[in-house]
């Protein structure tokens, strides 16, 4: 028999407590790897850890918000003093705050912003800092949503930090090339609390917690699926066969592995001397009006 995928190696996986990064910290132990457990909740980051035990792998928790760098730290030391190293950050932990632009207070902005975009930055920052020192590679992955790509009704805060976090990846692409450190977004759509206050998926979801399969046309027409479905694409990128694969936004949901492009110019057009506004107006109409792109996700 062959060694598990992530056979030797450590993971960070914050948000662990519950829904996608439960499933994220159980698929990684599954294959292998030892994992600092982070939640809010103690409670339920404490559940994962004696799941992942109980099925013979090895975890601890680690208790805090994300966002303040003395909890990005805290993961950090708690991966190296008790697993003797690090290899895997999957930074995953997240909140909603929900409101329509003139109805959203500072509060919803900032709560949102500093969970999920600057939470990830100083758990990257620590976990960086650190594999650069251990000198043996290692993986960053992001957690973006379909929000971040196309915007989302009512989500200025979530849609802004989610398409910071594609943004992140791609620049510590760059950056950690050279340290044969990967960094790349992977952008579920799965079933979840979170997906739960979406109308259209409300009842699909109720059915999912009490046992019902999720029907075929939601699993193959809109991209949903389980947490589990979504775990696949985080083992695969946690592993050494994603050695080449950085600066990348992959999609996964139900029956669908999606590549997202990075942005593009779509069009140039040259003025002499400069554009007027009656100029721009006029090229406007003339050329570009027709590859003008549309907010919200299109069907296919």
């Amino acid at each position: 028999m062959s060694a598990p995928l992530l056979a030797g190696k450590v993971a960070i996986v914050t948000g662990a407590g519950r829904s996608l990064g439960r499933a994220y910290a159980l698929a990684l132990a599954d294959a292998g790897a030892a994992v600092v457990v982070n939640d809010v909740d103690g409670e339920t980051a404490a559940q994962t850890v004696a799941d992942i035990r109980s099925a013979g792998g090895r975890a601890v928790a680690s208790v805090g918000p994300v966002g303040p760098t003395e909890t990005a730290d805290a993961l950090v030391a708690a991966a190296v003093d008790e697993f003797g190293r690090l290899d895997i950050l999957v930074a995953n932990a997240g909140v909603l705050r929900d409101r329509v632009l003139w109805k959203m207070g500072d509060d919803d902005f900032d709560a949102v912003i500093a969970t999920h975009l600057r939470g990830s930055f100083t758990c990257g920052r620590a976990a960086a800092t650190y594999l650069r020192e251990q000198g043996e590679g290692g993986r960053i992955i992001l957690i973006g949503s379909p929000a971040g790509q196309f915007g989302s009704f009512g989500q200025t805060n979530y849609a802004t930090a989610k398409a910071g976090l594609v943004a992140m990846a791609r620049t510590w692409s760059l950056e950690l090339a050279r340290a044969g450190i990967t960094a790349n977004a992977v952008v579920p759509t799965a079933l979840s609390p979170m997906t739960a206050t979406i109308p259209a998926y409300t009842q699909v979801y109720e059915d999912y917690v009490a046992g019902a399969p999720i029907p075929v046309e939601y699993r193959r027409d809109h991209a949903l699926g389980t947490p589990e479905d979504v775990a696949s694409l985080i083992v695969w990128l946690a592993s050494d066969a994603a050695a080449d694969v950085t600066g990348q936004a992959i999609g996964i949901g139900g029956d669908r592995l999606t590549l997202y492009a990075h942005p593009t110019v779509l069009r140039t057009l040259d003025q002499d001397g400069g554009w007027s506004p009656e100029q721009i107006d006029e090229a406007w109409h003339a050329q570009l009006a027709a590859q003008a792109q549309h907010s919200g996700p299109q069907k296919d």
